[in-house]
């Protein structure tokens, strides 16, 4: 249950607390997040206060959490899941670090404008159903200079067949899984939320073996076979961005593309003049995003727009 019981989750924001509640105990100890080296590697040359107010959005394993708490900084831990903060509070409790738990949606966070030094979120975006939400309530509660930190997997930009197919790939794996951003549609959130990109990159990760992720995810018989036949007739797009391959021991691994994008949270712009209010109005009135068919032919080389994209069936 959130903290939050006015905010009713819909359809994704249940689908993802079903699945990491059932699957949390696959995300602590030996996991690959907890190498934390991606996160000291993002901050280096951001400069934060001695004791920052931390935010760490979606945590959970809650390794991004005990790496800041372990720095010194007073953290905040949310997530969608109760028994990732359970566990959570047990692996602070025996590290002797002081960590606040809050159980709420990303998109919905219950916490006063400008409250937080920091705000990051990493590897958890592509389960949320509004990231365009998340973002602005990300901004909301930064303070004015306040750093957001967002690491996540993505597709490069025009890469619209290979993103399709990793998409494909992902929702028959774990069913929560909404949709990887590229790296211009992440700006395009930030800047529409006064958050000011100063750096975004993308870095191969080499991936554990396929199994490891499907029992990660417990993905279903079926579900295996329809992503391993997906492998096998995976587009030379795909093949050549994420570097398939079946190694010796048959083993099928790849290289995920992973972003890193930080932001600086910017002073408010004044508001409009009397004559210019429904002018500016109708001018930040997102556009209808544009509807996807339930099964895309598998030719396709076009995407859906990426701001918030609505989960697609990927049969």
């Amino acid at each position: 249950m959130s903290d939050n019981p006015e905010t009713p989750l819909d359809a994704t924001q249940l689908a993802a607390q079903e699945q990491f509640s059932k699957q949390s105990h696959c995300y602590g100890k030996g996991h690959i997040l907890e190498d934390t080296s991606d996160i000291r590697a993002a901050l280096e040359g951001v400069a934060l206060p001695e004791k920052a107010r931390v935010l760490d959005v979606a945590t959970g394993g809650g390794h991004a959490a005990l790496f800041f708490a372990d720095q010194g900084h007073t953290v905040t831990a949310c997530d969608i899941s109760g028994p990732m903060l359970t566990r959570l509070r047990m692996v602070a409790t025996e590290r002797g670090l002081a960590i606040e738990t809050k159980q709420h949606p990303a998109e919905a966070l219950p916490y006063d404008d400008g409250t937080f030094d920091l705000v990051t979120c990493r590897v958890a975006a592509h389960h949320f159903s509004s990231p365009g939400r998340f973002v602005r309530e990300a901004s909301r509660v930064l303070k004015v200079g306040g750093v957001f930190l967002l690491i996540d997997g993505s597709v490069a930009d025009g890469e619209a067949e290979a993103e399709l197919w990793m998409h494909r790939v992902e929702k028959f794996r774990d069913p929560s899984h909404s949709r990887f951003l590229t790296p211009a549609a992440l700006k395009r959130l930030c800047g529409a939320a006064c958050l000011e990109v100063t750096r975004s990159e993308l870095h191969p990760m080499k991936q554990p073996d396929l199994e490891w992720y499907f029992d990660t995810a417990d993905t279903s018989p079926d579900n295996r076979l329809q992503v391993l036949d997906l492998v096998m007739r995976a587009p030379d797009s795909a093949l050549r961005l994420f570097q398939i391959n079946i190694e010796e021991d048959e083993r099928i691994v790849w290289w995920w593309q992973r972003l890193t994008l930080i932001a600086i949270k910017k002073d408010l712009p004044p508001p409009p003049a009397t004559g210019q209010v429904a002018t500016a109005v109708a001018t930040e009135s997102p556009a209808p995003a544009p509807q996807i068919e339930s099964t895309p032919p598998a030719s396709t080389t076009s995407a859906p727009a990426q701001e918030d994209a609505p989960s697609v069936n990927p049969s």
